[in-house]
């Protein structure tokens, strides 16, 4: 079976997801769907992977549901449609909450689906030739799968005008709007995704992965008792953890902690 998505780790524990379809623009389909869940779940499961960074092969970063797959299921019985759509659906969330943090590399052409990566990502940085566009509404169909992930990144206002106009805005709209975090010229984006990676990496790893699940946790709830409660005693718990002494302790002793290691720091150290 042709690999669809590729994967690597390397010796700091940055990992790539690679969208390896570039005859198609990335474009997914069902097999790409699943290769994707089990390479994530793979890479949450490693212990040696401090980040996950998503990209495309070639021109684009994604060009969203393969179209021809999309014209076959068409044909497909009621139950056979809504597992394919629930298995796509499914890469969206496991992406999404992901113990770890993901960073999508952003260039080229990203329509439909391909923007719900973007947005399901933690960060996201982009080149300035990259283009967006939910194409679904011109196609006859709704971009149902990844509106929890596109709302939650841009607003319900944005939302609005992109979702049912369907037109292309550029990587400058992009960035205004809140869907990339960053904006830099092609050439300097792996600069860009390995300087995100530095600042990651300064953070205690275990504290990365309680602070994302903290956001999850508190970015719809009204603030009420049992939120300031579950806030105090989360606290509490980490202070207690061994990173956390670790981390305060290197604070006070005006050192780096133990956990600070990335490539960035080693190629400064050698040219120094």
């Amino acid at each position: 079976m042709t690999q669809k998505v590729l994967s690597h780790i390397d010796k700091d524990g940055n990992a790539t997801i690679l969208l390896n379809r570039p005859e198609l623009h990335n474009a997914f389909d069902p097999g790409m769907g699943a290769q994707m869940i089990t390479t994530l779940r793979q890479l949450e499961a490693n212990p040696k992977v401090r980040a996950v960074v998503l990209m495309g092969q070639g021109k684009s970063f994604c060009a969203g549901a393969d179209i021809e797959h999309m014209r076959k299921s068409a044909r497909f019985t009621q139950e056979q449609n809504r597992k394919a759509a629930y298995q796509t659906a499914q890469m969206f969330y496991t992406l999404y909450t992901l113990k770890k943090p993901t960073i999508a590399r952003v260039h080229g052409a990203v329509h439909g689906g391909g923007v719900g990566l973007v947005a399901a990502c933690d960060i996201a940085i982009g080149s300035r030739d990259a283009t967006f566009r939910f194409s679904e509404v011109r196609l006859g169909i709704v971009p149902a799968m990844i509106s929890p992930y596109v709302v939650a990144a841009i607003g319900e206002r944005y939302a609005r005008r992109y979702f049912l106009s369907g037109e292309e805005f550029d990587s400058a709209e992009a960035y205004r709007i809140g869907l990339l975090h960053d904006l830099v010229e092609l050439e300097n984006l792996n600069p860009a995704i390995g300087h995100m990676l530095s600042q990651l990496y300064c953070g205690g790893p275990q504290a990365i992965v309680a602070a994302k699940a903290q956001i999850g946790k508190v970015a719809h709830a009204s603030i009420t008792e049992a939120v300031v409660e579950d806030t105090a005693r989360t606290i509490a718990e980490i202070r207690a953890t061994a990173e956390a002494q670790e981390g305060l302790g290197a604070f006070l002793e005006k050192r780096k902690a133990a956990w600070i290691e990335p490539a960035s720091q080693k190629k400064t150290k050698k040219k120094g």
